[in-house]
């Protein structure tokens, strides 16, 4: 059964790690009964009951008119082992589940589904799969807060103005703060400026800092976001369920807006997901090379608008920082 939305290689893969987690508990817990049952022999022999009890059980709901009491003295027989063992755990300092497997999900027991029905779990792994599965292209490891240096900025300042340097300690630090504080009402943001500067980085290293705090990412290049919901809408990707995933994550980071190709389809689209998240208050990170007024030149202005109205603007300043890491390389 393929789930709702998923492609079935994101369906399959969420299988696979709820399998591996299922054997993984279950090892544990053949492992912990060995060492156990070899300290306490006794509790062996009462697991061996607690089975014949079991099957005592079911044979007598066949049984005729003496079922009700043989059912009856088979619940008590069943409840004094369980004490018994509870009492042998006790004594080795385990707790009454020990012996249990520790499965991730206690509801399903990592199986994914309940009488039937999708379990929360299954859920949230096929979203997270989801999530990685687009995100899969991203060096999203690369770029952090930490690898992010100032030192490729100007420290001097040109008619009076701050230096580059300090202008960009303060979108650093202003960065930092909102991935460190960054929740599901966190505003929307629109990082400007030149090729080169950092905005990339930096968009990178809120969406770790997201990730690792438990939000649902999806970071992708604009073009490549327009070129995959092309194959999506035109037919060429039947089991695609990219435009959802846009639309549902808790955070949705759109790289080098304006980069790509220009169509009635890639404008229309882009404002959908823009206008659409700022509906359903989900916050948005763009970054672009774009002014404000090329933006309204190359969309419309009702997407400036949007745009200038609903989200923070991060300017970026100084030079091409890849050329100069080039440059000093050269040296």
């Amino acid at each position: 059964m393929i789930a709702l939305g998923y492609s079935r290689e994101i369906y399959e893969s969420a299988e696979r790690i709820l399998l591996e987690r299922r054997k993984s508990a279950e090892n544990t817990a053949a492992e912990r009964k060995s060492v156990f049952y070899g300290c306490y022999p006794e509790a062996k022999r009462i697991e061996s009951a607690l089975s014949k009890t079991a099957i005592a059980a079911a044979r007598a709901i066949f049984g005729g008119s003496s079922a009700k009491e043989q059912l009856v003295k088979l619940k008590e027989e069943n409840q004094s082992l369980q004490n018994r063992m509870n009492e042998l755990l006790a004594s080795a300092g385990r707790g009454a589940d020990y012996l249990e497997p520790p499965y991730s999900c206690k509801k399903c027991g990592d199986t994914g589904y309940i009488d039937g029905r999708m379990c929360s779990c299954m859920k949230k792994l096929l979203q997270a799969q989801a999530y990685e599965n687009l995100n899969k292209l991203t060096p999203l490891s690369l770029s952090t807060f930490e690898s992010f240096s100032l030192d490729y900025y100007a420290d001097s300042a040109e008619s009076g103005q701050k230096s580059p340097r300090s202008m960009m300690e303060k979108v650093f630090r202003n960065c930092q703060n909102y991935a460190r504080g960054f929740s599901l009402s966190s505003p929307s943001l629109i990082m400007q400026g030149g090729t080169g500067l950092g905005k990339t980085h930096m968009s990178l290293a809120i969406a770790n800092t997201a990730i690792q705090k438990g939000f649902g990412v999806v970071y992708c290049s604009v073009n490549n976001i327009i070129t995959k919901l092309e194959h999506e809408h035109f037919g060429r990707d039947t089991q695609g369920d990219t435009d959802r995933l846009l639309l549902d994550c808790d955070l949705l980071i759109l790289d080098d807006l304006g980069t790509e190709f220009r169509s009635a389809f890639s404008c229309a689209e882009i404002y959908n997901i823009v206008n659409t998240r700022l509906m359903t208050q989900k916050p948005t990170i763009i970054s672009t090379n774009l002014s404000i007024q090329e933006l309204q030149e190359r969309y419309t202005e009702r997407f400036a608008s949007r745009i200038m109205g609903d989200y923070v603007r991060v300017l970026f300043c100084g030079r091409d920082n890849r050329l100069q890491k080039r440059l000093r390389n050269l040296t």
